[in-house]
Parts: structure tokens; C-alpha cells; sequence
């Protein structure tokens, strides 16, 4: 069973930039494909961001196309979310999340982390 956490929310202004990491254990994510999702206060959880297990695929939601981007690295056994241009809209627990695609709509089948918090203040 894979394990996984993420790290590298916080407090940041609009405009700011972070990079979320999501460290997995238990086995490797290399047969994995990963996605990343958020939820914000009273809202449902909505997918951000997906990756193949090769890396050569990648999906994004249409709010974050073009300041998000999401990548792996196998041999660390851990998935990044790079995030710029942040907008307070973008505040909200983001959970990584191990699953496959089907074409290209990716389903967090296997396992999900705790979660980590970014604030994005006006």
C-alpha cells in the first residue's frame, strides 16, 4: 500500500508562487498515475492537475492551465505542484492522489494524502 503526504503549503499574497511536493512510502509510485485536488472551505473537492506514471502526460483544470504545473520525479518517488501566480480563489487544502486515467480523466483510485493548506491573501 502507498503512503502519501504532502508538504509546502502556507500563507502566501496574490501573485506569490509555491511548490507543493507530495512524498510517497510503502511502494513506489512509478506505476502510478498522480493527480493533484483541492478543497476549499464548504465546497466539494475538485481536481487541479494529473500526471502519467511516465511523465509525458498531463492534464489541468482550466482555472490553473497556464500558472499550475505538475511533475515527478520516480526515482524520489515524489510529485511536485508548481504553483505561480497565485490568486486568492486558489485558497484551499490540496491533496495529492495516487490512481490511473481513463483517457484523460484521471480517478484517485488508490490512495489519497492528508492534505496540506495554502492561503492566498488578497
Amino acid at each position: 500500500q502507498v503512503q502519501l503526504v504532502e508538504s509546502g503549503g502556507g500563507l502566501v499574497q496574490a501573485g506569490g508562487s509555491l511548490r507543493l511536493s507530495c512524498a510517497a512510502s510503502g511502494r513506489t509510485i512509478g506505476s502510478y498515475d498522480m493527480g493533484w485536488f483541492r478543497q476549499a472551505p464548504g465546497k466539494e473537492r475538485l481536481f487541479v492537475a494529473s500526471i502519467t506514471w511516465s511523465g509525458v502526460g498531463t492534464y489541468y483544470a482550466k482555472s490553473v492551465k497556464g500558472r499550475f504545473t505538475i511533475s515527478r520525479d520516480n526515482a524520489k518517488n515524489t510529485v511536485y505542484l508548481q504553483m505561480n501566480s497565485l490568486e486568492p480563489e486558489d485558497t484551499a487544502i490540496y491533496y495529492c492522489a495516487a490512481g490511473r486515467h481513463y483517457s484523460s480523466d484521471f480517478v484517485p483510485s488508490v490512495a489519497w494524502g492528508q492534505g496540506t493548506q495554502v492561503t492566498v491573501s488578497s
